[in-house]
């Protein structure tokens, strides 16, 4: 969650409100039942609500685990600066800048939210074998070796032909949320809120969630 606040519940017995900084991963593995929605209060004060959901695929041998549920405050999340001070950055998953995150995940990925001062310059490592993109959430970066400009709510693409990013600031702050993880390489078949690797599981989990087995599976 960046701004506002967000309630929800699922069928395992988890609820809470996410507020400005807060971080909810849920692994939904064979089967949860999950709301989202405005709490009363918010809705009654008004205001916006911005916040980012990313839906990251389980390897075939994890599509039928046990869900889990992890919800860090704001306060919980590694942070760290870089030498200079001009760089800061939310290790939400994976690590950086030597920080480790709290939230643990089923396969290497990395979750990380930089802030640049204007001007600023870092060279990240990141896992050689790790797909990566970024994404702007406020400002004009300069990505990649060659510096390519990218605008506020715009995605690059790296090669990561190497094991470093390059991430830069021109004459005003950037907001970027680098995203990576390991390709599957799983064929890929997705009905709904349901992603699977055969058309016979989408509709056995269909089946599962009519006949109430994924709330049964939750509890």
């Amino acid at each position: 969650m960046l701004e506002g606040e967000f309630g929800h519940k699922d069928s395992a017995g988890h609820s809470g409100t996410l507020r400005p900084g807060d971080v909810q991963w849920m692994t939904a593995g064979a089967g949860v039942v999950h709301s989202e929605m405005l709490g009363e209060e918010f809705t009654h004060r008004g205001g916006r609500v911005h916040g980012l959901q990313l839906w990251v695929n389980l390897p075939r041998r994890d599509k039928m685990i046990e869900p889990r549920y992890q919800e860090i405050p704001s306060a919980g999340i590694p942070v760290a600066p870089s030498e200079d001070g001009k760089v800061r950055v939310k290790v939400i998953a994976g690590e950086a800048l030597g920080v480790k995150a709290a939230i643990e995940t089923r396969t290497p990925i990395l979750y990380q939210h930089f802030s640049l001062q204007p001007g600023a310059k870092i060279e990240h490592r990141v896992p050689k074998d790790f797909r990566v993109f970024a994404y702007s959430l406020s400002g004009t970066g300069l990505y990649g070796l060659h510096a390519q400009p990218v605008r506020a709510q715009q995605m690059v693409l790296f090669k990561n032909d190497g094991n470093t990013i390059a991430l830069a600031a021109g004459d005003e702050a950037v907001e970027v949320l680098l995203i990576g993880g390991v390709p599957l390489e799983e064929p890929v078949v997705r009905y709904g809120p349901f992603v699977m690797n055969t058309e016979d599981e989408i509709r056995q989990a269909v089946i599962d969630y009519q006949a109430g087995r994924m709330d049964a599976v939750a509890h």
